[in-house]
């Protein structure tokens, strides 16, 4: 059976016995990190000890609980981990700054723990609805592969990450072989069966965890392959083509064949202020283009 990784939880107070009150309070429920100054609290942070929430003082020494917030919603990497405030101060004014900041509670001390518990769960609840809704969003309900929009995203960070260290980025763009016959003949119900079953294919042909494939629209799917040659590329839009064909789903209103085939385009772009992201798409859809005006069921580069 399988069991769900413990929620990791900071927590932050410059009172050793608050501290422990506070892991005794939650310790066998979830993973905690330690730290008894906002600095420290930082530090664990930039070392990779991201938690899924934070428990946090507000007076302490040097660096207060609204100025560690405040740094923490500077930072991209930590800006969406949620903090309750869990403090002595205990005036609305004080509640009202501390939400203002960006805090998603409020508890003041004495605590008590039933409360903080059921607050912590709660908390930690909805980030974790909130985390299935976003992963959700970025998939493709019918193919369950990412959309559109999640590899927009992608291929922003692929390109970026190629235009940063001077390396190769190569695209292949994939379209169902006549596609709308497909449909005609057999029907949507049918022809949504094979988009899934092309969608799995396509991502099975692909041997690295950095290579992604997305439901770019309707039929067509797009694949990014970074650092990786044109030669690389082509290699790998064949195994995908041929993996599809030898899936031999019956299409006998193709003129290709009598099974469902794609063509693939692809391009090969070393990242540069000349070539924008648009022109590379361009590229890999006019070899998409060339692949289909060929006849079809083959890859073009």
């Amino acid at each position: 059976m399988l069991t769900r990784e413990k929620e990791r939880i900071l927590i932050v107070d410059d009172e050793k016995m608050n501290l422990k009150v506070l892991a005794d309070l939650l310790q066998d429920s979830y993973t905690l990190i330690l730290a008894t100054s906002g600095e420290q609290a930082l530090k664990r942070i930039a070392e990779g000890n991201t938690p899924d929430l934070i428990l946090l003082d507000v007076v302490m020494p040097v660096v207060s609980g609204y100025e560690v917030l405040k740094r923490l919603k500077e930072n991209e990497s930590s800006s969406q981990i949620p903090v309750i405030f869990v403090t002595a101060l205990d005036s609305p004014e004080e509640e009202e700054r501390g939400l203002k900041l960006g805090a998603v509670d409020y508890i003041t001390k004495p605590f008590s723990p039933p409360i903080v518990r059921m607050r912590v769960q709660n908390h930690l609840r909805f980030l974790h609805q909130f985390r299935l809704l976003e992963q959700l969003a970025l998939l493709d309900g019918l193919t369950e592969i990412p959309n559109r929009r999640q590899f927009d995203e992608l291929f922003k960070k692929e390109y970026a990450r190629a235009l940063r260290n001077g390396t190769a980025l190569s695209v292949a763009m994939i379209d169902v072989d006549f596609f709308k016959q497909y449909n005609d003949h057999y029907g949507h119900a049918m022809g949504d069966t094979v988009l899934q079953k092309i969608a799995n294919t396509l991502e099975l042909s692909l041997m690295r965890p950095a290579d992604s494939v997305a439901r770019y629209g309707g039929e067509e799917f797009v694949m990014i392959l970074p650092e990786t040659d044109a030669v690389s590329a082509a290699a790998v839009a064949e195994r995908a083509r041929k993996a599809v064909a030898k899936l031999s789903i019956c299409h006998q209103n193709s003129d290709v064949t009598n099974v469902v085939t794609v063509s693939i385009g692809i391009t090969t772009s070393f990242a540069n202020r000349n070539t924008s992201k648009e022109k590379i798409l361009q590229q890999a859809d006019r070899n998409l283009y060339r692949a289909k005006f060929n006849g079809r069921d083959q890859v073009v580069g």
